[in-house]
């Protein structure tokens, strides 16, 4: 009886520790949610939670589920690529909410610090090729160049007139991980010569890119077009289309014009996690 005793003992120690080391095991990947137009919540291994370009509250394409910003949880960094109001509505309400800083191109965050929209220890400005490690040195974060234009429209109280405001010069950003993935969120962006420059310098695994065309951005086809010839990253979650009837791109217009490729496709639908 002992003998058994000490048999299940051990056996009941081993099943423990197996459990114990799962989770580990299980948050060794990077989370990517896809919640509408550009807004993404990533996850890092590390369980960091950054937000891009939250636009939530009042985003047609975004689930119901997660209008409400207290459904994404402990935020703990906001990126904004630039100061147009579908990728920026929601970023100053969440930054205080988790008293998380707001890193945004320097013109961007300098309005939103001199209006005070936030206070200026958490509207934070970098530049382009400028990398800040504000979750630590694991995860690089570099603003990177889009090809669009950034105004902040903001309601002074005063009035209660729309103003329109210096918006700084729109980006994207390129994340680097703790495991070695990396990911481009190219912002809102046209084509330009320099993406081929951003992917050879950074290797972006994953890319998060603008398709609706229309007059805003990039169209299926010139997004193939960047895909195959400038960037070819192993992995492309197709974003901001069919919002409005302004982004009429789709992507199954997007993998079409692709063609046969390595790339592998993500049309993932909002509220959707893939892992890397």
């Amino acid at each position: 009886m002992t003998r058994l005793l000490k048999t299940a003992a051990m056996t009941l120690g081993l099943v423990l520790g197996l459990a114990q080391a799962l989770p580990a095991l299980a948050q060794d990947k990077v989370k990517v949610q896809w919640l509408g137009q550009a807004a993404f919540k990533i996850t890092t291994v590390a369980g960091k939670v950054i937000v891009i370009d939250p636009w939530l509250q009042t985003n047609p394409k975004t689930p119901e589920a997660y209008r409400k910003l207290e459904a994404l949880g402990k935020v703990d960094l906001v990126l904004v690529t630039h100061g147009h109001f579908d990728h920026m509505a929601d970023a100053p309400a969440l930054a205080k909410m988790h008293n998380a800083p707001l890193w945004a191109p320097a013109g961007l965050s300098q309005s939103l610090a001199i209006l005070g929209v936030l206070p200026g220890n958490q509207a934070l400005r970098m530049n382009k090729s400028g990398t800040v490690t504000p979750l630590g040195p694991d995860v690089k974060v570099t603003l990177v160049k889009a090809e669009h234009s950034s105004e902040l429209v903001w309601k002074n109280p005063a009035t209660g007139r729309d103003e329109v405001h210096v918006g700084g010069e729109p980006g994207g950003f390129v994340i680097e991980f703790e495991n070695g993935f990396k990911l481009w969120h190219m912002g809102d962006t046209g084509v330009f010569g320099d993406m081929k420059l951003i992917a050879d310098m950074y290797r972006p695994d994953l890319v998060l890119m603008p398709i609706g065309g229309g007059q805003f951005v990039m169209n299926p086809q010139h997004a193939a077009m960047v895909t195959k010839e400038m960037i070819r990253p192993k992995a492309v979650i197709p974003m901001h289309y069919l919002t409005n009837p302004g982004l009429p791109g789709t992507p199954a217009d997007y993998t079409k014009a692709l063609g046969e490729t390595g790339v592998k496709v993500l049309a993932i639908q909002p509220g959707e996690t893939v892992e890397f």
